[in-house]
């Protein structure tokens, strides 16, 4: 049952920003105008000749066919909910399924992508440089979904036991989605929502590149400004 305390509101943005690694091509699957019901038998009929399709394509099961999406883009939206794993849990997942999360405006997706990076970088102990591309994605919402800031644990810096347990109850209970206040960048909010047709299909916007000194990110470099930033 949905915790009472997660109250309902209606999160309009006219624009969201997302940032994901470079390195991930799009999935052609989902790119096609093909019917999404279809997808798991295009798919098994590619991987007869082409053993690496399901790699590519991920999990379907996770994501019923009524909520998938499909055409130009559509795999920057789909990519999250087949390609989740216990391995890369969130704050509102412990991987089993996927989500979409984005901020209200740059600095916010910087912020928390910045977060993650430096706890990927440390635990594989990377020299330092520069390391990963990154790119953002310029996508909206415009859907009710769970506001739940003020709720015991949700936000806590680490422990990502109390908002896992929230967001799957929420995602049982059939809710949409959740917004709360950012934790990297308090004076930025943050949704993540549980399926792909929640959100509209985003547009790329601006290329980055993070400069890792062997303790944290302390650089972040934008392609098409040639613009270097310091992370304070």
């Amino acid at each position: 049952m949905v915790t009472p305390e997660a109250v309902l509101a209606h999160v309009t943005w006219p624009r969201t920003w997302r940032i994901i690694r470079s390195i991930y091509p799009p999935i052609d699957l989902f790119e096609d105008i093909a019917d999404p019901r279809d997808w798991e038998a295009l798919a098994a009929v590619e991987a007869k000749t082409n053993p690496r399709v399901r790699d590519e394509v991920g999990d379907l099961g996770k994501v019923p066919p009524a909520r998938r999406v499909t055409g130009p883009g559509a795999s920057l939206v789909m990519a999250p909910f087949v390609h989740c794993s216990p391995d890369r849990p969130g704050r509102f997942t412990d991987g089993t399924y996927g989500l979409y999360y984005a901020g209200d405006r740059e600095e916010v997706a910087l912020a928390e992508t910045i977060h993650h990076h430096q706890i990927f970088m440390a635990a594989t102990d990377e020299p330092a440089g520069w390391t990963s591309d990154f790119r953002v994605l310029i996508g909206a919402v415009d859907r009710a979904l769970h506001d739940v800031n003020g709720l015991p644990g949700v936000r806590h810096p680490t422990d990502y036991a109390p908002s896992q347990k929230l967001g799957a109850a929420l995602r049982a209970a059939g809710s949409d989605g959740v917004v709360w206040n950012s934790v990297r960048l308090p004076e930025g909010r943050c949704i993540g929502v549980f399926w792909p047709d929640v959100v509209p299909i985003p547009v790329q916007g601006s290329h980055f590149c993070y400069h890792w000194n062997g303790r944290r990110v302390d650089y972040v470099k934008r392609y098409d400004s040639a613009e270097v930033w310091s992370v304070v």
